[in-house]
């Protein structure tokens, strides 16, 4: 597996407002947001239910990232997804960095990943209260 989530009831902007808040809570910003479904409609006149990807990031641990190896900013930032289903619920889906990280052999970038992930589960866990 790549990722892990949590399938939530609600509006998909109070969700996204929700994750944005509990994503700082723990030291990550939102770097970048993608709003597919707008892209979609715009480029290809194709109507999507709402899905959303947030670039997360944590500067201190994206620092000790690309110190280990400059080049891992290919697999930076850390995405969260937000996709509305069929059923009405929105699905928040979070990149696995332990999964993409592993990709890199170098020191410490392992232990650097599992740490990230532990975060990224507990913003998972904070949004389910």
């Amino acid at each position: 597996m790549y990722g892990f989530d949590i399938s939530l009831s609600g509006n998909i902007d109070d969700i996204k407002s929700r994750v944005v808040e509990e994503l700082q809570k723990v030291g990550f910003g939102v770097l970048t947001e993608i709003d597919v479904a707008a892209t979609l409609k715009k480029k290809l006149d194709v109507d999507r239910r709402p899905y959303l990807i947030l670039g997360a990031c944590n500067p201190k641990l994206a620092n000790q990232a690309i110190n280990a190896d400059p080049d891992i900013g290919l697999l930076l930032p850390c995405n969260v997804v937000l996709r509305e289903e069929q059923d009405g619920s929105v699905t928040v889906a979070f990149m696995d960095p332990a999964a993409v990280l592993g990709l890199v052999d170098k020191p410490g970038v392992e232990q650097l990943a599992a740490e990230v992930r532990a975060l990224l589960e507990s913003v998972r866990d904070a949004l389910k209260s």
